[in-house]
């Protein structure tokens, strides 16, 4: 059996790519693509406990160290029990964020460098990277303006940090995609949800017939 394909969309706080991501897995299913849709951290069981952990920290909430083993951890179980056996069945794999996120947020933002989430990626997930991570960038003003209107004041223990951090965020993703043009490829988030789809969409050019 043929594997199936892996794709990650990726970007920070309020660049769409949750929206983009069911709406990539809608178009997938509707042409008769096996297709699972899933997220970081989560997906699994107990990935999703260690959602909640991370989202709602206990006490004064954790380190950067401890929040990216917790990560690494939740990685493990994605890829083991969801992703990897979906794949070897021949289906699609689309995941709002993966190892790219970590390494924006807790490798640049948080400061413990890229080669230290790489290391425990190794580990947890045996170096599993995605067919294609699609980065969604969208200017900062835009997004402001998104989770204003999205978050109302109230955001998770993550999404809360401050400007400078999410800005820190925003120009690891792009040094990344930059960095390693073949895993990666960026795509303008500003218009509406459907034009930046059918961005995603030509972006999976070499792999699908169709446009939607």
């Amino acid at each position: 059996m043929t594997r199936g394909k892996f794709i990650a969309l990726e970007g920070g706080e309020g660049t769409g790519k949750s929206t983009q991501a069911r709406m990539l897995a809608d178009a997938l299913d509707s042409h008769g693509f096996e297709v699972v849709l899933t997220r970081e951290p989560g997906g699994t069981e107990g990935a999703e406990a260690i959602r909640s952990l991370l989202l709602a920290p206990p006490g004064n909430g954790w380190s950067t160290r401890a929040e990216a083993l917790l990560f690494a951890a939740a990685r493990s179980d994605h890829v083991e029990n969801l992703i990897r056996p979906a794949l070897d069945k021949g289906g699609w794999v689309i995941s709002d964020r993966f190892l790219d996120s970590s390494r924006a947020y807790q490798g640049g933002a948080g400061g413990i460098g890229d080669e230290a989430v790489l290391a425990l990626h190794e580990i947890g997930s045996k170096g599993l990277r995605p067919d294609l991570a699609i980065l969604i960038d969208v200017d900062p003003t835009e997004i402001a303006r998104r989770l204003e209107q999205r978050d109302a004041g109230v955001s998770d223990a993550i999404g809360g940090r401050d400007g400078e951090y999410h800005s820190t965020v925003a120009r690891t993703f792009r040094e990344l995609a930059a960095k390693e043009p073949h895993l990666f490829v960026t795509v303008d988030g500003s218009g509406t949800p459907g034009q930046v789809h059918e961005r995603v969409v030509a972006t999976l050019s070499k792999w699908l017939e169709f446009r939607s």
